[in-house]
């Protein structure tokens, strides 16, 4: 089995869009986890600026109060800071020894050799409220306060509150903004979609998606070109087959008309049925055309092809020209020789060039003549046909393709209804080719564009 080749997607896929969505969210949460959260935890382990504020002024007043008084202004400071501070509050020297008139006790001294400075972090799973130690703000070496830590200075009060906040709320708000930009680059445009197939539905075929949904450069965007696309098709085939329809029951009218003129006059019987006949033929082509129009119309798979030699065809149909139109086959001239092969359906190719010589000898002079030419193209072969009718108005040149359109004013059935160039035209689209008419100083020229065979192609 062939290994299927990988293929990396191009540089305006949706691919890469949602890449880049989805790896910058990934790195947001990486850094709103490790970062912000390392930031959060810190700052939820020191103590605010405004306890270590407090705690230093505090520091100052001790000092102050050894300067003026000794142990008599310490005592009087430290009443007056046990009136608002509940938990132990001492000044001790630099030999750890209290220089107030009370003495430490053993457990305070014990809990002297565990002190944490007010720039420390404060350890949460600490069972016991710390001691800070603050020395003296001027002269560090005088001494330092000891004050056990106030409940209000705690920090890590609303660490709770910041867990929630780190953990869950900003997550949340980042994993709303991620479908935010999922709903903005896949569900919308597809909602947009389906607000216009729903108008399809209810036969709005004219309209479309907005101009920026089709200018995309995305997936989305081809799928938003398709759309349009076949909305536009879809609207073209809807259009044409009633006008088929409509330009079909205008033309029955006609003949339909002289029916009842002819059952209601005082014909004789072999000249009513030869009327009949008449009228009843020309209808039946006329339906037969039309209904292959509209085939040929909403076909879009490509038929069947073969090689054809295009000569050997000219043969043939030249042989039932001249049979029907009673032309010499002298006037019917080919110019192409026996290499001139392209790829196509037979039948259907045959139609649309015996549509197109039918055409050419009906506006050409009874002795005038109709030369099939041709060139190679490259991969394709260039077929023209050439009469010598006069020609047509620059103007009609593409009118002339469209159904029912008879620029020489014939009445309906007289020589054709203006059908077999439509469908001459859309029998050789149908097979990958193109045709387009142009004037000549004689007359008109068809001109057909055909994929050659596939072996000459080659070589």
């Amino acid at each position: 089995m062939r290994e299927r080749r990988s293929r990396l997607p191009g540089r305006h896929s949706l691919f890469w869009k949602l890449a880049v969505l989805l790896v910058g969210f990934c790195l947001l949460m990486i850094w709103l986890s490790w970062y912000w959260g390392r930031y959060i935890e810190t700052q939820n382990a020191f103590l605010s600026p405004d306890a270590r504020r407090v705690l230093n002024s505090y520091a100052a007043e001790a000092e102050q109060a050894w300067g003026v008084g000794n142990e008599r202004g310490i005592d009087d400071w430290l009443r007056e800071v046990r009136r608002h501070e509940k938990g132990w509050v001492g000044v001790i020297g630099r030999d750890l020894q209290s220089l107030s008139s009370i003495p430490l006790s053993d457990a305070q001294v014990q809990r002297l050799t565990f002190m944490r400075g007010v720039d420390w972090p404060m350890s949460r799973r600490q069972k016991t409220v710390p001691w800070l130690k603050i020395p003296f703000p001027n002269d560090p070496s005088l001494g330092s306060l000891i004050i056990e830590l106030p409940e209000r200075f705690k920090p890590g009060r609303h660490a709770l509150i910041w867990q929630m906040l780190t953990n869950v709320i900003i997550p949340g708000l980042f994993t709303l903004l991620l479908c935010v930009g999922l709903y903005r680059l896949l569900i919308r445009p597809l909602n947009q979609l389906r607000e216009q197939a729903n108008a399809w539905r209810a036969d709005r075929l004219s309209n479309r998606l907005s101009p920026q949904m089709t200018s995309r450069q995305d997936e989305l965007g081809e799928l938003n070109r398709a759309f349009d696309h076949m909305a536009s098709r879809l609207q073209s085939t809807v259009q044409v087959q009633q006008q088929l329809l409509r330009d079909m029951s205008h033309e029955l009218r006609t003949p339909l008309s002289r029916l009842r003129v002819a059952c209601d006059s005082e014909q004789s019987l072999p000249e009513l049925r030869e009327r009949l006949s008449r009228e009843v033929e020309g209808m039946r082509r006329l339906v037969d055309d039309t209904l292959h129009l509209a085939w040929l119309d909403a076909e879009r798979q490509k038929l069947p092809d073969e090689d054809i030699q295009v000569l050997a065809l000219w043969d043939m149909l030249v042989d039932n020209a001249c049979f029907e139109s009673c032309w010499p086959s002298r006037q019917l001239v080919c110019d192409l020789q026996s290499d001139c092969w392209v790829r196509g359906h037979l039948n259907t190719l045959a139609q649309a060039l015996e549509n197109i010589l039918r055409n050419a000898i009906r506006h050409s002079p009874s002795d005038g003549i109709v030369r099939l030419s041709g060139q190679r193209d490259g991969d394709d072969w260039l077929l023209w046909l050439e009469d010598q009718g006069g020609g047509v108005d620059e103007s009609e040149l593409e009118r002339i393709f469209a159904p029912f359109i008879r620029l020489d004013g014939a009445r309906p059935g007289d020589g054709g209804f203006g059908l077999g160039l439509s469908i001459a035209r859309n029998s050789v689209r149908l097979q990958g080719g193109e045709m387009w008419a142009e004037n000549t100083a004689q007359g008109l020229r068809m001109i057909m564009r055909i994929p050659a065979r596939e072996v000459e192609a080659v070589a």
